[in-house]
């Protein structure tokens, strides 16, 4: 029985279900019923956003952030220490992958990220999808000072340099580095 308006693509290739599936790692703290029972994480929401252009930079720093060191992260003079690839993730992946990725960058004190979000031509292209959500999730999380938009070099409009908070650990040595000096 087929709904109305929905016909079968001849030219689907049929896949042997046996053949495709691979075993699934149990893992009871990513469990489905889990992770709704938790809502979002980090507060980031699938809410529909408004789309941004597909050849619009995207930027935003928190109050506090210095001009220099944001004109540096524009500019792309810091060096990357990770990157994320979200061109072939769903919107609620990318979700979770970017709030994990945050994270998990924070715990290793790393500074500075790269997110790869892809480029698209078109308004409601999947990269400028993934664009506009960015723009909207990222200052939700709090270990995010500061983003823009790629270099073309490093990807352009369709990547985004992120700047993080400095661990407790890495501002402790920090101070005492400089009250060395005194």
């Amino acid at each position: 029985m087929q709904a109305e308006g929905v016909r079968r693509n001849p030219q689907a290739k049929t896949v042997n279900e046996n053949a495709s599936r691979r075993p699934l790692k149990a893992d009871p703290g990513k469990s489905i019923r889990r992770r709704l029972a938790q809502g979002s994480p980090e507060g980031l929401t699938l809410n529909p956003v408004e789309w941004l252009h597909p050849a619009d930079p995207v930027s935003w720093k928190r109050d506090g952030v210095q001009e220099g060191v944001f004109r540096n992260l524009r500019l792309g003079r810091y060096s990357t220490d990770a990157c994320l690839n979200l061109q072939h993730c769903t919107l609620a992946q990318a979700r979770d992958e970017v709030a994990s990725f945050v994270r998990q960058s924070c715990d290793l004190n790393i500074r500075t990220v790269l997110i790869q979000h892809g480029r698209s031509n078109r308004a409601d292209g999947v990269g400028n999808q993934l664009k506009s959500y960015l723009n909207e999730w990222l200052p939700l999380l709090d270990q995010v000072l500061a983003f823009h938009s790629a270099q073309p070099q490093h990807g352009g409009t369709g990547a985004i340099y992120v700047m993080l908070r400095k661990s407790d650990q890495a501002r402790q040595d920090n101070w005492e580095k400089h009250q060395k000096r005194r």
